[in-house]
């Protein structure tokens, strides 16, 4: 495994709103399923995917070698269909340059350092992404958008009966009338 491969697919998903989405689905899951509560989760980073199939979609996954995340995270996500590979790989990525000898012998390009790294491949099946609710939220038989929600809740409009945008002369009306 090399940083430059990891640089390119992450620029690959940048320039690709498909794959962008496809990404936030995948990590909504992984928090609705409270994977991020088991340790070391939260520290990991995407290296490849997300690769999407007929079925799938799949992405993998690095840690150090020292921050192996919890294995229990990923039993959780046994349970719905997905399948998860471990492995231990190294990671390529230059030295910082202080000196010439920090460079590669009849190079401009700096020597290159071997860090130990746990790669998790998840392979999760698309029907897993579409049935997590999408940040939508039923109410009353509407659906409503849980950030507009959460908008109004800041902005103090979350009471639609308030008093606060009756006249003050009608304030006593209605509650007499009521």
């Amino acid at each position: 495994m090399d940083i430059v491969d990891i640089v390119k697919n992450t620029k690959k998903i940048y320039m690709s709103e498909s794959s962008l989405e496809i990404l936030l689905d995948f990590e909504r899951v992984l928090d609705q399923l409270d994977i991020y509560a088991f340790k070391n989760w939260k520290r990991g980073e995407l290296v490849e995917g997300p690769i999407v199939e007929r079925h799938w979609v799949t992405a993998k996954f690095m840690w150090p070698h020292k921050l192996m995340p919890d294995p229990d995270g990923a039993k959780r996500l046994l349970g719905y269909n997905t399948q998860i590979e471990y492995a231990r790989d190294s990671l390529s990525s230059p030295v910082a340059v202080e000196d010439y000898g920090d460079f590669r012998p009849g190079t401009k390009k700096p020597k290159l350092r071997e860090d130990k790294v746990w790669i998790i491949e998840i392979r999760m099946p698309k029907e897993l992404i579409q049935d997590i609710n999408e940040g939508y939220l039923e109410l009353e038989g509407r659906e409503v958008d849980q950030t507009d929600l959460d908008d109004a809740y800041e902005q103090n409009l979350s009471d639609v009966t308030s008093n606060n945008n009756v006249p003050e002369g009608e304030e006593n009306e209605q509650q007499a009338a009521g």
